[in-house]
């Protein structure tokens, strides 16, 4: 069993126009296109996701930092070795003391989750704690399913005598007790499974 839990507030489209005009067209064709069917969405690692909820972030804050990262469930797509199919980040503005959710997913699911970047309404931020405190994208290293990787070899002997056992939850977050953002892996719950943190910066195993 590693560490102690640690408690973290919990969260574009290109469009290309083409006109094409001709004055005395010869002749019509039509050609048959085959369309292959929609790929079944997918799971994503944090940063795919990190960096798109990061932009308007940016736009709605110039000094924006974030304070969590967490990998959410999705009714209908399987989540597996650190990437999932939707991920909240909570960023913080010290300037505007306010804190605002952004979720991206991959999938929308009715009625509640909608494909791509979605924007909650701003909070107010009371700066940094203990338990919660902001983290500049620069130590952010470490992708989830790297995370993930180093999480498992760890646990390796606890998960093979708990095959049953499934990853419960993923947060990235940083607070006093680490110089630094650190990934939060919880296979099981509290009172039976395996926690450990991984530093995000350089990949290793936390105490």
């Amino acid at each position: 069993m590693a560490g102690k839990t640690f408690t973290v507030v919990a969260a574009f489209a290109a469009v290309l126009a083409i006109d094409a005009c001709s004055t005395k067209p010869a002749a019509t064709e039509t050609t048959a296109v085959e369309t292959k069917p929609e790929a079944p969405p997918e799971p994503v690692a944090a940063k795919s996701a990190f960096y798109l909820m990061y932009k308007p972030a940016r736009a709605w804050a110039p000094d924006v930092m974030p304070l969590s990262l967490t990998g959410n469930d999705v009714e209908g797509i399987e989540s597996g070795n650190g990437k999932y199919p939707m991920w909240t980040a909570v960023f913080v503005s010290a300037a505007r003391q306010e804190a605002r959710t952004f979720f991206y997913a991959v999938a929308n699911h009715e009625p509640d989750v909608h494909k791509g970047v979605s924007i909650g309404g701003a909070e107010p931020w009371g700066g940094a704690t203990t338990k919660s405190r902001p983290f500049p994208i620069s130590e952010f290293n470490i992708n989830s399913d790297g995370a993930y990787k180093a999480g498992a070899e760890k646990a390796a002997d606890w998960l093979t005598k708990h095959p049953d056992k499934k990853l419960a939850g993923m947060i990235l977050g940083s607070t006093s007790h680490f110089a630094g953002p650190v990934w939060y892996l919880l296979w099981g719950d509290h009172k039976s499974g395996y926690e450990i943190f991984i530093d995000a910066t350089t990949g290793l195993p936390g105490n």
